[in-house]
């Protein structure tokens, strides 16, 4: 038999593409491809019962009613976005931080294909590899594929009930100045609202000690640092809790402040629309990297948005699935409370997607751990907890989280999944 010959394609590949690793997003797929007939509390996606089908249709309709009218939205936009939707973004901001629509100027926002186009275009303009990054820990694990694939370093800050530790922060960045690699800190990544994977919510008085602390270290650094507060969940709020305001409403600090969301988690996820707020010097920055990546995002797609904002459908829709996502918030807190064992830590939320729970440290929930291979032979899928920690050469990566979502299962699934994952944890944990 002739020995197979060695595959050199890789060879010819950029030190990006070499280094870019299969995202975890990628797998948790594949393993639900693999698995048709899983109960998912992986997901992180909407639920497909509450997509605005019929208000969608009726915008599409009257969108394309006319020759005129369907060839000007099937054409190609602008690189910075419909005007119309960027003006309608920045007045949804400054309502929700109850602030003046003068105040959050349009032609600071870039429309995007999703949020994760601007944090990938943000990530381009400001770091080279071998550039820190600060991030909370555990954080959005889908940006740490990002990291991970531009050669990035992450240095993780502790969360607390009200969001990050200033505490931890600070020592953090003493250590970074002390070490002399404060000089390769760019910037913090925060995110605030019904934080993915915990579901905490960082306090305004929070974000504003943040922006004061990282301001501190500036001169040490020898360039601006700037905190990027993602806000992708903020409208996924339950009914009856208020959000804080963002980081925007103090206008000293606005020149430090990077704020990006999306429409694609509250109105539909395959509307694939993003926003990024930027101060002015970054912005011009961002809007070259995004010509080059495609000259503007799906002008259709934005005129949808534009359509349901102004006729008042995005904001029924928002009420809608805010007290979706509550009822079965509630049905797994309910059933977590009732199948798993006293000493699993949970953090209930106030909106959002997905609960945290904290196990005892000896039962170790990765995706190579027998918790883990008995859970998918179950029929569960869940997010092993430590995909949401970064490789922080600080600290060792913990291992005994897991993130549960309720964002598509069933009630009846949720009931299911978590009766299942607790009767796993007694047998590991006893009561």
């Amino acid at each position: 038999m002739s020995r197979p010959r060695s595959d050199k394609s890789d060879s010819i590949l950029s030190s990006l593409g070499k280094r870019t690793e299969a995202p975890p997003i990628s797998w948790l797929m594949n393993e639900a491809l693999k698995h048709p007939n899983l109960i998912s509390l992986a997901d992180g996606i909407t639920d497909n019962k509450t997509i605005p089908v019929p208000e969608t249709r009726e915008i599409l309709s009257q969108l394309l009613a006319s020759p005129s009218k369907a060839q000007s939205v099937l054409q190609y936009g602008t690189a910075a976005g419909e005007e119309r939707l960027r003006e309608a973004t920045t007045s949804r901001l400054a309502r929700l931080d109850s602030e003046s629509k003068d105040d959050y100027p349009a032609d600071n926002l870039i429309i995007t294909n999703g949020s994760q186009q601007f944090l990938y275009m943000l990530t381009e303009a400001l770091c080279d590899p071998g550039d820190i990054i600060i991030v909370e820990d555990p954080t959005y694990f889908v940006y740490l594929s990002i990291m991970q694939s531009h050669g990035i370093e992450a240095r993780g800050v502790r969360m607390e009930s009200t969001g990050l530790s200033i505490q931890d922060l600070e020592q953090k960045l003493n250590a970074l100045a002390e070490s002399g690699q404060l000089h390769r800190v760019k910037f913090l990544y925060s995110v605030t609202y019904f934080q993915n994977p915990t579901g905490i919510t960082t306090s305004y008085e929070k974000k504003i000690k943040a922006l004061e602390l990282l301001r501190s270290f500036e001169k040490k650094a020898g360039h601006p640092i700037y905190y990027v507060e993602d806000a992708a969940y903020r409208e996924l709020s339950f009914p009856e809790f208020s959000p804080p305001a963002s980081a925007l409403k103090h206008r000293e600090y606005r020149n430090r402040l990077i704020y990006t969301s999306t429409y694609s988690k509250p109105y539909a996820t395959g509307i694939r629309v993003g926003f990024g707020y930027l101060p002015k010097p970054l912005h011009t920055v961002v809007m070259r990297i995004k010509g080059n990546h495609d000259f503007g995002t799906a002008h259709l797609l934005q005129q949808i948005l534009v359509a349901a904002i102004e006729s008042d459908k995005y904001e029924a829709h928002l009420a809608k699935i805010g007290r979706s996502y509550h009822r079965k918030a509630m049905a797994m807190l309910k059933a977590i409370q009732q199948y798993f064992p006293k000493s699993v830590q949970i953090i209930p939320p106030n909106g959002g997607l997905c609960i945290w729970a904290i196990l005892p440290q000896r039962i170790k929930t990765g995706p190579k751990s027998g918790f883990f291979k008995e859970s998918l032979r179950q029929g569960v899928l869940f997010v092993p907890g430590e995909f949401a920690f970064a490789n922080d050469p600080t600290r060792p990566k913990p291992g005994s989280t897991m993130r549960l979502s309720y964002g598509s299962a069933t009630k009846s699934q949720i009931q299911e999944g978590i009766k299942i994952l607790g009767s796993l944890l007694h047998d590991r944990i006893g009561n």
